[in-house]
C-alpha cells in the first residue's frame, strides 16, 4: 500500500472508533506507526532528504531574469534552451520545461457560472445503459431543471411505443 493510503485508512479506522492495535492489525504496521500518523494533520509528503544538485542549477538565475525582461510575455523554452546550451548546459529540454512551469504565474481560475432556471422551464432527458447482449438493460432518467427531481425507469429496450 502507498504512504498515503496507509494514513487515509489509519484516519478512516480511527473515525470509526477502532484502537490502535486494531488499527495497527488491520492495515499491517506497528502501534507507533498508527500514532505517528495520527498525530500529523495534514497527508505526509516523503521527499529526499538531501537535494541533489540539478545540471540546470547554475542557469536558474540567468532563466529568471531572461523570463523577468520579457514580461508580460513569456520567452518560449525552446529559445531559452537554445541560449543555455550555448554557455554549456548538457541537460535535457524536460528539466527546463518543469523549470520554467515554476516561473509561470498561475492563471487565474474561471468563475462558476450558474445556469438557472424557473420551475417548470426544462427537464434534461437521457438514457443510460448498463448492459448489452441478450437481456440488455436501459434506463430512462429524467431531471427537471429547477428541483433537480430525478424520475429513473429501468426498461429492456429503447423503443417508443406509439
Amino acid at each position: 500500500m502507498k504512504p498515503k493510503e496507509v494514513y487515509v485508512e489509519i484516519q478512516l479506522l480511527s473515525k470509526h472508533g477502532l484502537s490502535l492495535r486494531q488499527i495497527a492489525a488491520e492495515v499491517g504496521c506497528a502501534v507507533n506507526t498508527v500514532r505517528r500518523h495520527l498525530a500529523l494533520e495534514t497527508v505526509p509528503r516523503y521527499e529526499r532528504k538531501v537535494k541533489r544538485q540539478t545540471k540546470l542549477a547554475r542557469f536558474e538565475e540567468y532563466l529568471r531574469e531572461r523570463q523577468k525582461a520579457a514580461h508580460p510575455d513569456t520567452i518560449p523554452a525552446t529559445v531559452l534552451y537554445r541560449e543555455i546550451v550555448a554557455s554549456g548546459y548538457h541537460g535535457g529540454m524536460s528539466q527546463l520545461r518543469a523549470f520554467m512551469r515554476t516561473l509561470r504565474p498561475a492563471s487565474p481560475a474561471d468563475p462558476v457560472v450558474r445556469f438557472e432556471t424557473a420551475m417548470g422551464e426544462q427537464l434534461q432527458v437521457d438514457w443510460v445503459e448498463f448492459r448489452k447482449g441478450s437481456a440488455p438493460l436501459h434506463a430512462f432518467c429524467a431531471t427537471l431543471g429547477y428541483s433537480r427531481a430525478s424520475y429513473v425507469e429501468f426498461v429492456s429496450n429503447m423503443k417508443v411505443e406509439r
